[in-house]
């Protein structure tokens, strides 16, 4: 059955693969990007079953006319994959407030206003997926990646790192760090073009998993962390237990 499916940071990368695929896939497909034209160019053209919005997703504004435009167009939003993410990488001393500021509103609260913009569509249809892309940033701290992770696990609850500055204390580590960050850039294991075939395999199952999570490494790392986590539990009974107000019902 073909639905509206409306992707965020579409102009490059998965959201485009996620777009293309969900275009072969006979879907009708509203794709936004900060600037429209991009993704017009990325995607091949106008096309019948395609609407090309600019969208910034910091902007509650921006998120609601897009919103409007996709129902204007198509009657409907059936799934919002919220994509669309910038990374601001550097240790938590090298990253001004300013910087970490907007990373949680780009990583964060854009998908919100996004997702508040659509989620009135999808209740008036009693029906709708929402799909928001995490990262395993988003379940395990790492080097470097203090901002990122921050908004990541903000998402992480909200749905169930490069700086300019620099300190001379961190410069070597930092200088290490980078070049290596760099040379993973467009060299990832993961196909985007495989994970947007199987998100689009997820959002069409009558049940589909509440956190769907994608990468021969994410799994286990997932895995791991959900071990850790509970076994953290278990070892916090005997004192983490019992401490409601003694008049508690």
């Amino acid at each position: 059955m073909s639905k509206v499916i409306f992707v965020t940071g579409a102009g490059r990368g998965l959201g485009t693969d996620i777009a293309r695929q969900a275009l072969d896939a006979g879907h009708q497909v509203v794709a936004t990007a900060r600037n429209p034209q991009k993704v017009i160019e990325a995607l091949g053209g106008q096309q019948d079953n395609f609407l090309a919005t600019g969208l910034d997703i910091t902007s509650p504004d921006a998120a609601r006319s897009a919103a409007e435009a996709a129902t204007e167009r198509f009657g409907r939003i059936d799934v919002l994959i919220n994509n669309a993410a910038t990374f601001q990488a550097g240790y938590f001393e090298e990253i001004s407030d300013a910087q970490m500021r907007a990373q949680i509103e780009t990583n964060l609260f854009g998908p919100m206003n996004v997702t508040r913009a659509v989620l009135p569509v999808m209740r008036s249809q009693r029906a709708g997926h929402v799909v928001t892309i995490s990262s395993i940033a988003g379940l395990v701290g790492q080097e470097f990646c203090v901002a990122y992770a921050a908004s990541k696990f903000g998402v992480e609850g909200w749905m169930a790192s490069w700086a300019e500055l620099s300190l001379d204390e961190y410069a070597e580590r930092t200088a290490e760090t980078k070049k290596m960050w760099q040379s993973m850039n467009g060299q990832q294991a993961g196909d985007p073009a495989k994970l947007a075939d199987a998100l689009l395999k997820v959002i069409d199952l009558d049940q589909p998993p509440l956190r769907f999570v994608a990468g021969d490494d994410a799994i286990p790392t997932a895995e791991g962390k959900g071990k850790e986590i509970a076994d953290q539990a278990s070892a916090s009974r005997a004192l983490g237990t019992g401490l409601s107000h003694d008049d508690a019902a």
